[in-house]
């Protein structure tokens, strides 16, 4: 079934896009889902092993780092993760989500593996292994812009929110993961070669998935907006075809679905008129959930360990396992809730989310101000405050991902990631002050309070500016740069019954 038509005038006319929001879930959305979500699993796996193994790195008989070195470890491949997803948010938009979520996977590869072959002592090998670092923070970063803006252009709009919001969940995934690894590595192996098997679990990993996701097409609407109908064309009926049931075909979409567009290139001026004047509200609401949610997530992420020695006397050997029951909570919410936020709507969920677990942590903060709170009952409150607060955070991904037209989906996808980094990292430097030798619970539980707060806003804001996108078609969420008629908005109804 063709069913893009073209004029003279160089205006394109498709009902592609209602094609693949009509669709069932089918054997290509799982293969979809399962070979680009493990962007988030890589990054969870990452983080955890970074953290696990910076202990053994300043060890004499691995590569004796300095206390600040080991902490640079972090710090560049978050900056990697800031440059990556700069760079090749830039270049999905401009060559093709495919295309950057190859390349991507094999930079993180390249780097991650990389650094297991760090040899050595001395100045040398901390500048070979925080260079690995960056290169694997750039693949991932990139990871996040390409493979955000496929998922959403290639899932049906009925299944949208709760797919991605599960997607962006799997990050806790990862880090549970990692912990596993990390805690087989560095205390049943000699530390040497323990740090080394540990960075390699996500290359491992990352192998497997490239030989899945070469198989995977093109976006068919990034393939529309750029005017290769063609190959739009062949994408679209493959997908309809493992939808169909008994090898039935689709019934034709109605033609008041119906998109027209002319291809425009969409440059840097470009982007900054969409972020800054025609969209300057949902810009505003993009970066205050990414900030908040990434504000709150790096202030106790990266201290629970020093809260719970310091606090709670537990033992460094033994803090990672706490770290299980933490992430599960983190994985629980995105999965258990997320289908809420395209059944009751994006702003009551995304509002509610954020609300709770910042009145949740205020709660607790007081709690833990009074010393009524074990190591095991402070765990299980970050438990039911983060299953809240995972589901909020990853729909902010969502909502950065789906408010802005497809010509620039990946670079705004960037850009607020690029922002939610840069004020995440003030959490931590402030949390682990506000910890000190943790004899003074007074200031912590004032901190807990501001991450609290700051949480609250980014849910007002969501009040105040958020968008209704549930079960909507991306295009009458937001209008492509290239439209020259509005589709009729409306929701989807799928054309056969699940």
């Amino acid at each position: 079934m063709i069913s893009t038509t073209g004029t003279a005038s160089g205006v394109l006319r498709s009902t592609i896009p209602a094609r693949l929001d009509r669709l069932t879930w089918n054997s290509f959305h799982t293969r979809l889902v399962l070979a680009l979500g493990v962007a988030w699993v890589l990054d969870g796996l990452e983080i955890t092993i970074a953290s696990s193994v910076g202990a053994v790195l300043g060890q004499a008989d691995t590569l004796a780092m300095s206390a600040t070195a080991v902490g640079a470890v972090a710090t560049v491949y978050l900056v990697g993760q800031v440059v990556g997803a700069l760079f090749f948010g830039r270049l999905s938009d401009r060559l093709g989500r495919r295309n950057l979520f190859m390349v991507t996977l094999a930079v993180y590869l390249g780097g991650s593996g990389l650094t297991a072959l760090t040899l050595g002592h001395g100045a040398g090998s901390v500048v070979y292994l925080l260079l690995t670092r960056f290169i694997a923070g750039t693949g991932i970063g990139g990871e996040y812009a390409a493979i955000n803006s496929a998922i959403d252009e290639m899932i049906p709009a009925h299944y949208r929110g709760r797919i991605d919001i599960a997607v962006n969940g799997t990050y806790w995934a990862g880090a549970i993961l990692g912990t596993l690894g990390a805690l087989f590595s560095l205390h049943m192996l000699p530390p040497a070669l323990g740090w080394r098997l540990g960075f390699l679990l996500g290359p491992v990993l990352a192998v497997v998935v490239i030989y899945v996701r070469r198989n995977l097409p093109e976006s068919p609407r990034w393939l529309l907006m750029h005017g290769r109908v063609a190959e739009a064309e062949r994408v679209t009926a493959l997908v309809e075809a493992q939808s169909s049931p008994a090898g039935r075909t689709p019934p034709p979409v109605d033609e008041r679905e119906a998109i027209e567009i002319r291809p425009v290139h969409a440059g840097y001026r470009t982007l900054l008129r969409v972020l800054f004047v025609d969209h300057w509200r949902r810009s505003v609401l993009g970066a205050t959930l990414m900030i908040t949610q990434s504000f709150l997530y790096n202030a106790i992420f990266f201290t629970y360990v020093l809260v719970l020695t310091r606090f709670y006397g537990v033992s460094a050997d033994n803090a990672p396992v706490y770290l299980i029951g933490f992430a599960l909570g983190n994985l629980l919410g995105p999965f258990t809730i997320g289908r809420l936020f395209d059944t009751i709507g994006r702003k009551q969920m995304i509002a509610g989310t954020y609300i709770v677990s910042g009145v949740l942590l205020a709660v607790t903060a007081y709690l833990f101000d009074l010393g009524v709170l074990t190591a095991a009952t402070q765990t299980i409150a970050w438990c039911v405050i983060f299953f809240f607060a995972s589901a909020g955070a990853s729909a902010a991904y969502l909502t950065v991902s789906e408010l802005f037209p497809l010509e620039v989906r990946a670079q705004a996808i960037a850009v607020f990631f690029a922002i939610a980094q840069c004020f995440g990292a003030i959490g931590p430097v402030l949390y682990g002050h506000l910890i000190g030798a943790g004899t003074n619970p007074s200031r912590l539980f004032a901190g807990y309070l501001i991450g609290g707060a700051v949480m609250v806003v980014g849910g007002i804001v969501e009040i105040i500016f958020g968008v209704r996108a549930e079960r909507r078609p991306l295009e009458s969420v937001a209008l492509p740069l290239s439209a020259v008629q509005r589709p009729r908005a409306g929701t989807i109804a799928t054309s056969f019954s699940s």
